[in-house]
């Protein structure tokens, strides 16, 4: 039996079996060689163009382009690429499932972007789009994320004052919190704290103190968790060499040797 083809399968509960099929595609599920295969067979889905990126995750692909003067010639040249390689490598590209989302502040009024096609079908244009858990909106504000975030962690305060009644001690109501509610709140906080306003801001912040009220003890404010993770980010990037990065960081890090900022 090969690992990759020709591989037999059947399901089985209890004292009852399937028939069994013969599998060529795909691996076992939970094999620890997937992510190692996925890099391999993907490797050559690469952008055609400098102004294009690709970003890859599982069945996820995103293709980001950045255009100007209305010439998406190299945007669309590129997806057009991606279509044919999914078709090579008997991929199938769902066209009903893929989304576009411009970001365009220019101030030209009327400004029109025609749909792009996959296989003659449009592609469906959107204001707002869901990438990696994270609400992403053409104008770049993170209201609709934030409520996102609330409208979750605040459905959790509930199962937060349950046990709060049952009498649990403050140390498992403070680990229930931070596994349930603060890291619902701050996912990817890195990314877009930094741009909130004032209002979701004070949105985030609510769930927290009405989560310390139930817990009657001290919680970290969502402020000072996102400077402790930007700090981190900052450090983990400064230690890679090849990094693109840290010469950003150079007026605001200290001398070698001196752990905080001057």
């Amino acid at each position: 039996m090969d690992f990759l083809t020709n591989r037999l399968q059947h399901v089985r509960s209890g004292h009852i079996c399937s028939t069994t099929i013969t599998l060529n595609t795909g691996v076992p599920q939970g094999c620890v060689l997937s992510p190692f295969l996925y890099s391999l067979f993907t490797h050559d889905c690469r952008p055609l163009y400098g102004s294009n990126s690709i970003i890859k995750l599982a069945d996820d692909t995103t293709v980001i382009n950045l255009f100007s003067d209305n010439d998406k010639t190299a945007y669309s040249a590129e997806l057009q690429d991606l279509v044919t390689w999914c078709a090579d490598n008997n991929l199938l590209l769902n066209t009903s499932k893929t989304k576009e989302l411009i970001v365009d502040f220019r101030r030209e009024k009327g400004r029109m972007h025609d749909p792009i096609h996959i296989n003659g079908m449009a592609v469906e244009r959107v204001y707002s789009f869901t990438f990696l858990g994270t609400h992403i909106s053409e104008d770049l504000s993170w209201t609709s994320n934030t409520s996102s975030l609330v409208e979750k962690g605040h459905q959790h305060l509930f199962y937060l004052n349950t046990l709060k009644k049952n009498h649990l001690s403050s140390t498992i109501l403070v680990n229930f919190y931070r596994c349930t509610i603060e890291s619902i709140l701050t996912n990817c906080i890195t990314v877009w704290y930094g741009n909130c306003s004032v209002a979701d801001r004070k949105a985030l912040q609510w769930e927290v103190k009405t989560a310390q009220r139930i817990i009657e003890s001290p919680l970290p404010a969502i402020e000072d968790i996102q400077k402790k993770r930007c700090l981190r980010r900052a450090h983990s990037i400064l230690k890679v060499s090849s990094h693109p990065l840290p010469i950003a960081f150079s007026n605001y890090y200290p001398p070698e040797g001196v752990e905080t900022f001057s």
